[in-house]
């Protein structure tokens, strides 16, 4: 029994170190959703404060799309806001835009300084639609297929590198479908 007492510290001790050597292997911004190849949820958004048109599910059929949750609240977002000008830009794809839980006009505001690269917004201010979506922050970015299936989630701010490894060639093979 003596042996036992002296071991178990040891023995716990290991167990422990074993568990966090597993979860520290773990990617934090690979979050699983349970929309992934799930149709998009219904929803209906109205436009944020100054602009004519909002947001629904049926706009976001018919080809390739993102759609990035933002608010002018969120500091990554503004990091992540160049990418985005840059993507609009080009003309790849078109970036449909969520703003999450934003006062009325602040989101407008912040795009009117920082520029919109957005073909249409929708105002989630209550934030239900994102509980529905499964939101865990600002910024996250969806990719969305032809037939309004999200076919993959990206947690975080995209880089120039999570465009060219990875959005790009997934809307890219989506196209091709």
């Amino acid at each position: 029994m003596s042996r036992f007492i002296v071991f178990a510290p040891l023995a716990l001790f290991l167990a422990l170190a074993v568990y966090f050597a597993v979860g520290l292997r773990e990617d934090p911004t690979d979050i699983p959703s349970q929309l992934i190849d799930a149709p998009l949820p219904e929803f209906d958004l109205p436009p944020i404060e100054g602009f004519d048109q909002g947001l629904s599910s049926a706009d976001l059929t018919g080809e390739v799309v993102l759609l990035n949750y933002f608010g002018s609240w969120c500091p990554p977002c503004l990091v992540e806001h160049p990418m985005l000008m840059l993507i609009a830009r080009s003309g790849e794809v078109p970036i449909y835009g969520i703003d999450w839980r934003d006062p009325p006009g602040a989101g407008t505001a912040w795009l009117q300084r920082h520029g919109n690269p957005y073909t249409r917004i929708g105002d989630d201010a209550s934030g239900r639609l994102a509980i529905e979506f499964g939101i865990t922050g600002a910024p996250e970015t969806f990719v969305i297929d032809r037939a309004g299936r999200v076919r993959y989630r990206h947690v975080g701010v995209i880089t120039p590198d999570v465009w060219r490894q990875t959005l790009r060639p997934m809307i890219e093979a989506l196209r091709e479908e």
